[in-house]
């Protein structure tokens, strides 16, 4: 008789048809591994990632993934509080399935919510359950870093001890880079149990399209405009101080610069309220399109930003390149050049990097990424060479076919391992 194929169980809060990039990603490795003979199962909440209960059954097998949610608070990310409680029942439920449900080959934590791995390690401390993390991001550094929790504070020292624990406790560790696999291997994980593999995407769902061949064009009315995007959450480890005073700048001026900003975040309603104070009228903010029109709505762009806050290299890497570089559009970065984008952009030689901390003024800053954006307004064939270039790179190394082949590999490796 054949044997049983190997189970496998994710655990994050949010999984298809939610817009959430984990939700997202998940979902394409969930579904490749089932395709590949694995018996994958996901465990994740109901609630929609910006706010709300999505209509979705409580059981489902999706595309070969059998889909178990959980029902929880519902909150979203609009208050702190909320988030919290959201995050709080979708962790309690978690631990009780994983205390009194059916043991698994193997699970697979992400990350959502913060702290997510602390239930994998009781599991496995309880049950003998083994594990491997998918560190999207790192907690509770990101709350540290963005001030949430007092680095040097009690409450601090017991969830950073909680957290490494769980890092030491797991089988193996899946980084999105080499910044952040330094800070795991601070944690105290060996390196035999590290593996870098980047977030992706698809090579059939994101890629160049023609402004005369995007509906999306006449549409948002960019036509004739060079379109500077900003697409994805807007949150807290992002930094945008340079980018709006560049948009200020642009203003109403000849070349016709529009800052266009896709999707949402914490952040949002600062940017809206900046241009409506200024008055700029080369500044929209608009909400997410769905996954299907994605190639439209990324090819709007002539150019792309990239932020990230100096506090937040190797703690989180934004998933948001490899959607740029498969759209075939230069990246212009504001952020910390020691850090797992600025290394892929500049060795890449896939667009432009702006470290504030290397100026010694703001405004300095702000002028380099103003010269930064009219030197692409100003040599489209460099623009288009260079977007040609991140479009070869991303079908070399940051398509999801390449990517969940890695992870293939790595999980039939821990899987045969005694």
């Amino acid at each position: 008789m054949p044997e049983d194929p190997p189970s496998l169980l994710f655990v994050n809060q949010h999984y298809a048809p939610d817009l959430a990039s984990t939700a997202q990603h998940l979902t394409d490795l969930a579904e490749h591994l089932a395709a590949d003979g694995f018996e994958v199962h996901v465990l994740c909440s109901r609630g929609h990632y910006l706010s709300g209960e999505m209509d979705v059954p409580a059981e489902e097998t999706r595309n070969g993934v059998h889909v178990h949610r959980v029902r929880t608070t519902a909150f979203g990310r609009e208050t702190t509080l909320g988030r919290l409680a959201d995050y709080a029942s979708f962790f309690l439920q978690v631990l009780r399935r994983l205390l009194t449900g059916r043991r698994y080959d193997a699970v697979v934590s992400l990350t959502t919510p913060p702290l997510l791995p602390v239930a994998m390690a009781a599991a496995r401390l309880l049950r003998g359950q083994p594990y491997g993390i998918w560190s999207m991001d790192l907690h509770p550094e990101a709350e540290q870093a963005v001030g949430m929790i007092a680095e040097d504070g009690r409450l601090a020292r017991v969830l950073q001890g909680l957290a490494d624990w769980s890092y030491r406790r797991a089988a193996f560790t899946v980084d999105l880079g080499p910044h952040m696999k330094e800070r795991i291997r601070a944690k105290g994980v060996p390196d035999e149990r590290l593996h870098t593999i980047p977030v992706w995407n698809k090579r059939d769902e994101v890629y160049p399209i023609p402004d005369d061949q995007n509906p999306l064009m006449e549409k948002v009315g960019l036509e004739d405009k060079f379109v500077v995007m900003y697409s994805g959450n807007a949150g807290l480890g992002h930094r945008f101080d340079e980018v709006l005073r560049a948009a200020e700048h642009f203003d109403g001026r000849k070349e016709g610069i529009h800052f266009l900003f896709v999707g949402s975040g914490p952040r949002r309603e600062e940017i809206e309220r900046f241009a409506e104070t200024r008055g700029l009228s080369n500044l929209t903010y608009l909400d997410y399109f769905p996954r299907d029109q994605i190639k439209f709505s990324l090819s709007l762009a002539d150019v792309h930003l990239l932020t990230l806050r100096r506090s937040f290299a190797g703690i989180a890497v934004p998933g948001k390149l490899y959607g740029i570089l498969a759209s075939g559009t230069p990246a212009l970065m504001v952020g910390p050049e020691a850090s797992d984008p600025a290394k892929t952009i500049q060795h890449h030689e896939v667009g432009t990097v702006v470290d504030p901390s290397s100026f010694d003024a703001e405004a300095a800053a702000t002028e380099a990424v103003i010269g930064a954006i009219q030197h692409l307004r100003d040599h489209p064939d460099e623009q288009q060479s260079v977007g040609a270039r991140g479009r070869e790179v991303f079908l070399s190394r940051f398509e999801q076919e390449t990517c969940c082949e890695k992870w293939t590999a790595i999980l039939r490796q821990e899987l045969e391992t005694p």
